[in-house]
């Protein structure tokens, strides 16, 4: 309403401009005079002005019709659009000017001002490949997913915007949790755009989620054909997705050809742990104890891992505990300053009830870097040396409150796996998880700070006993279960023992 009134007032103030122009050019004296053809013309003030006008808009007039018989010449020497150029020329100007501002209003964020200046250029330049897109996403801007999804299916029926609408819908199904369709849709889409890395990654992820390996590999290897991946990079990722698919396999009876897909992808990345673990086991289930041992013995020197020594203590499950530490021997001396190997032969020397030797095996780890593995070794340590009951529930209690240790975890979100996987469970992410201490400190137990009062005496000094209240039975009790628990694992087998992580 203010609108058309104040284009009513600005109608009226120029009429009457105009108006009193007309009465001051009518007063002025003097005026113009033109002689042609030897007859003189004498014009007023505003007959001048009248005159100028008419004459300027005969020169554009004369402009136009030179501009039309220079196109109608074009037209007939077989420029078939030099008439529709000159007659559109206006409404292309227009319709450029419109998505020119629909594009800027897009980028400023003004979702309904782009929609309308998107409408306002189709009007004039009549090309939906240009404004279907900028509708489709406006739309999305402003939640209205319809309408986007109508934007996008329109950009379907031409061979050069099939691709951005392929893409579109393929990520509205995507944030609408529709996986299998937004799989088939990324097929659909790397099959237009071979090229295209963005689907690359996405059909990859997609495939990942769904347990589709066989696929995943091939999209692998449509990256690097079309140089988006580098070979070593290439064959660490499928060695995961054949490491992936040999793990859906195994875990019913594992034929031959399954088991060589497991040490396949041992030989496409030796230093992936999960891998050499499963190939490991393929061969120890051939009954060929050699190549499982070497395999092992590859990758701990590359990244020693507790899974590693699980089967390599797999390959002889019968021998006597003397026995293992000396064939363990063959692998720990590899690394024998790692912290994993430290606890490892610390594990075997309980076992085996050589509890000094474990001390001696363990060194200073419990002190130097504490987590709940080294500190509950020690405890079973000072159990199986007839240490006092409070020392054990010290070293117990401790393991409460210092960090679980390296763990799989995400280097994308952080996320903390307890086995690994290709993808990470909480972010979706392929091939991110690695052996590692997580960076975030872990939070300790409310029990666990509640027990710490009651050992940290018998930490400091270890001949004098923990004065236990009636208040406290429930942790007492607690504590003496570890300490059974610690106790147990004195007689279990390397496999149960170095389970701790």
């Amino acid at each position: 309403m203010l609108w058309s009134l104040f284009k009513y007032l600005v109608f009226f103030a120029l009429a009457a401009a105009l108006a009193y122009g007309g009465v001051v050019l009518l007063e002025t004296s003097g005026g113009v005079q033109i002689t042609v053809a030897g007859t003189e013309y004498t014009l007023s003030a505003l007959q001048s002005v009248i005159a100028l006008s008419v004459l300027l808009v005969a020169l554009w007039i004369v402009l136009k019709l030179c501009s039309l018989l220079v196109a109608t010449l074009k037209f007939i020497n077989g420029d078939e659009t030099a008439l529709s150029r000159f007659f559109d020329k206006g409404r292309e100007r227009k319709g450029y000017k419109a998505l020119a501002d629909g594009l800027m209003a897009l980028a400023s964020g003004e979702g309904q001002q782009a929609m309308a200046k998107a409408a306002r250029a189709e009007k004039y330049l009549q090309n939906p490949q240009l404004t279907d897109l900028i509708t489709a996403q406006a739309a999305e801007m402003t939640g209205n997913t319809k309408k986007a999804a109508e934007a996008y299916k329109r950009l379907l029926s031409d061979q050069a915007t099939r691709f951005v609408g392929v893409r579109g819908i393929m990520k509205q199904k995507m944030s609408e949790g529709d996986a299998e369709t937004a799989r088939a849709l990324a097929e659909k889409a790397l099959a237009l755009r071979p090229k295209h890395e963005e689907v690359q990654d996405t059909l990859l992820t997609l495939q990942a989620q769904a347990q589709d390996w066989a696929g995943a590999r091939k999209t692998l290897s449509t990256k690097l054909k079309t140089g988006t991946l580098t070979r070593d990079v290439f064959k660490r990722r499928d060695a995961v997705l054949a490491l992936s698919s040999s793990k859906a396999l195994l875990n019913e009876e594992a034929t031959p050809e399954q088991q060589e897909q497991a040490i396949e992808s041992n030989r496409l990345s030796p230093d992936l742990v999960p891998a050499a673990a499963l190939a490991a086991r393929a061969y120890i289930a051939k009954g060929k104890k050699r190549p499982a041992a070497r395999i092992l013995k590859k990758t701990w020197e590359t990244q020693p891992h507790p899974d590693l020594a699980h089967v390599f203590a797999e390959i002889e499950p019968d021998e006597s505990a003397e026995a293992r530490i000396k064939r363990f021997d063959q692998l720990t001396r590899l690394k024998p300053n790692h912290d994993e190997t430290r606890l490892v032969m610390a594990e075997l020397h309980i076992v085996a009830e050589d509890f000094p030797g474990a001390r001696r095996a363990l060194g200073d780890l419990a002190e130097r870097a504490p987590d709940a593995r080294s500190v509950t070794l020690m405890a079973a340590i000072e159990r199986g040396e007839g240490a006092d009951d409070s020392v054990v529930r010290g070293w117990l209690a401790k393991a409460l409150s210092v960090p679980r240790g390296p763990q799989w975890v995400c280097e994308n979100c952080n996320h903390i796996h307890a086995e690994w996987a290709p993808v990470c469970e909480n972010c979706a992410s392929f091939d991110t998880l690695s052996w590692k201490t997580p960076e975030m400190p872990e939070i300790t137990s409310l029990t666990g700070a509640h027990m710490l009062p009651l050992v940290v005496g018998a930490l400091e000094d270890k001949s004098t006993e923990v004065a236990m209240s009636e208040d406290e039975s429930i942790e007492t009790i607690t504590i003496e279960d570890s300490v059974e628990s610690a106790s147990e694992k004195e007689d279990a087998p390397v496999e149960e023992v170095s389970a701790t992580k």
